[in-house]
């Protein structure tokens, strides 16, 4: 049987890149998905463009919206839990980069809108659809991360910033889930090429730093993380083959996250694939 047979996903973000790309993954795996995007037209396409993959009573819906909008959100999850078989999973895939350069240089509207996108618009999803999942006593919460959570980012703060909040975020939503076996996770899907590539291409070495920029130019030529990784990895946390593990952050490419299948009580007492202070050695810094 197909990994997500009869199980319906939100998908946000969903009409390009990596958004796309676990949508179709799902799809593939037998989902039912309400795509969720911005760009009313652009998802219309990306729906039509994978709608030949959904076989016999799966359902690819779509719908535009902003999840910084509250309301928007909260439509959203109606419409999946009037359209869908079954909703079970949630991926919050949507983000932006947010404005580049030193933070007194940049647009205080523009960090702010960053964090509305990045961070409140995964708890406008969360809260929207946490309430019918708690109901179903089951459910799978996959927020996406990135390279921002787990290292400074000089001049890209505000992704930053908003990226790391949301894996304590997920890793609280996690414990406050626990009892209700609804497992919410991170994914962090490596350097991708999409569009937030293009945009620090075209912002320059002046506004995101001349190394930063260095690295995007050699990750456009040389082809970036690929899409399926990540979308694999959103797979296997959208499964029952993930059940139990919850307030992980884990690495499409770097982590073996296939074996962690089976594993949920070893990791509960565990801080692997979590965010956590470092205290030095004794001596270390004498």
């Amino acid at each position: 049987m197909s990994a997500l047979a009869g199980r319906g996903a939100i998908v946000t973000g969903a009409s390009r890149g990596l958004g796309r790309a676990i949508t179709e993954a799902f799809v593939r795996e037998g989902a039912s998905v309400l795509m969720m995007a911005r760009d009313a037209e652009v998802l219309a396409q990306a729906r039509e463009a994978l709608a030949p993959l959904a076989g016999t009573g799966q359902v690819l819906a779509a719908r535009a919206g902003d999840v910084s909008r509250a309301e928007d959100c909260e439509a959203t999850v109606a419409q999946a839990r009037a359209e869908l078989p079954d909703l079970t999973v949630l991926v919050n895939n949507a983000g932006v980069y947010g404005p580049m350069g030193r933070i007194e240089e940049v647009s205080g509207d523009e960090w702010e809108q960053a964090i509305r996108v990045n961070l409140l618009g995964t708890v406008h999803m969360c809260r929207a659809v946490i309430p019918h999942l708690r109901r179903r006593g089951y459910g799978k919460i996959v927020n996406l991360s990135g390279g921002g959570a787990t290292a400074a980012l000089p001049r890209i703060s505000a992704y930053a910033a908003s990226k790391a909040a949301v894996v304590r975020l997920t890793e609280t939503f996690a414990e406050e889930l626990r009892e209700d076996h609804v497992d919410v996770n991170a994914i962090a899907p490596g350097a991708l090429n999409t569009r937030l590539l293009d945009e620090v291409l075209a912002a320059g070495p002046e506004r995101v730093g001349p190394g930063f920029w260095e690295r995007a130019r050699r990750q456009q030529v040389e082809g970036g993380a690929p899409l399926d990784k990540g979308a694999a990895l959103a797979v296997f946390l959208a499964s029952a083959r993930s059940d139990g593990i919850s307030g992980r952050l884990l690495s499409a490419l770097w982590d073996d996250w296939a074996a962690l299948e089976g594993r949920a009580e070893a990791l509960r007492g565990s801080d692997a694939f979590t965010l956590r202070r470092i205290t030095p050695r004794e001596g270390e810094l004498s």
